[in-house]
């Protein structure tokens, strides 16, 4: 008899660790030991946090994280771009540490890019790049179809955009959402911490990190910072419309160990981009390639925007 369980390694990638902190490289520690700077702007009446490294003046660099997750996933990323870049991230409302809303739609993220990118002062120097990963893309492609010159270019990371075979095969969401769990504890919270969709992870002092700031104490316990209810309330337009009306250049940047975009759904995808358009492929990233790689993640970032767009 085939025991059916998941692997506890996906499910709970931290429970093993019992609430302690796993050790971290030196590289880990010094990147989130920068400080960045701390914001709150007003978009459509919800509270949005931000977060921005590097100097004012410098070229722009917006980055936008993905479903249910927050703008620290890019705490341990962003440092090692300000050198060169003004960088920012915020959280999306219902996420991280901004509002939730009554409601959702793509052109309402777009106004809370727009509202972050002045605020943290990206277009200094001429329009700014956005890096999008996985949820983010599609909200940097309603943007990226507003206005021409706004943005010098939109990397697109691991989006969930499928080929039309593996389109036919997927279950398409129901809108139905439950609560979320209160634990008692932290400790407890931490241990239920998984990735979506689940997969490996070899950095566990990055999810620790991350799982920490996904969480925030309330009446009885712990709980999880995101709205459970967004999808029940988002709509998406066609995903393959919102990539060909993009209006700066794009580039992709894939995990070549991702389960949500495989091989066909890459080779899809860079299929609809305009020819010539970059592509990177991260060796033994999955989804979540800054968890995963994250050396390897930004120095294909440097890489790309040294010469492209040009």
């Amino acid at each position: 008899m085939t025991d059916s369980s998941p692997d506890p390694n996906l499910s709970a990638p931290l429970a093993h660790l019992e609430g302690d902190t796993p050790p971290a490289p030196s590289w880990f520690r010094d990147a989130v030991a920068v400080a960045p700077e701390t914001g709150r702007l007003t978009v459509k009446g919800a509270a949005i946090e931000t977060l921005a490294w590097g100097e004012r003046g410098r070229p722009g660099l917006m980055l936008l994280h993905g479903n249910g997750a927050h703008a620290g996933w890019w705490r341990f990323i962003a440092p090692y771009l300000a050198d060169h870049y003004r960088v920012a991230a915020l959280s999306w409302s219902g996420m991280g540490g901004s509002d939730w809303r009554e409601t959702y739609d793509l052109d309402t993220f777009a106004d809370e890019i727009e509202a972050a990118a002045e605020a943290t002062g990206l277009s200094v120097a001429g329009a700014p790049v956005m890096v999008g990963h996985s949820f983010g893309c599609f909200p940097m492609l309603t943007e990226a179809g507003r206005e021409a010159g706004r943005w010098r270019g939109a990397v697109i990371v691991d989006p969930p955009i499928f080929s039309p075979e593996r389109r036919t095969g997927r279950r398409r969401e129901d809108g139905r959402f439950a609560p979320h769990r209160i634990y008692p504890t932290l400790e407890a919270a931490l241990a239920r911490f998984r990735f979506a969709p689940m997969q490996p992870c070899d950095t566990l002092y990055i999810a620790d990190r991350i799982a920490r700031e996904s969480l925030r104490e309330v009446e009885g316990g712990w709980s999880w910072r995101f709205d459970p209810s967004l999808w029940a309330r988002l709509t998406l337009p066609d995903r393959v419309e919102m990539v060909r009306g993009a209006r700066c250049p794009l580039a992709l940047v894939t995990g070549a160990r991702s389960d949500l975009m495989r091989p066909a759904d890459a080779a899809y995808v860079q299929g609809l981009l305009p020819p010539g358009s970059p592509r990177i492929d991260l060796p033994e990233a999955y989804h979540h390639v800054m968890v995963d790689q994250p050396l390897a993640f930004v120095a294909a970032l440097r890489a790309l925007l040294a010469v492209w767009p040009s």
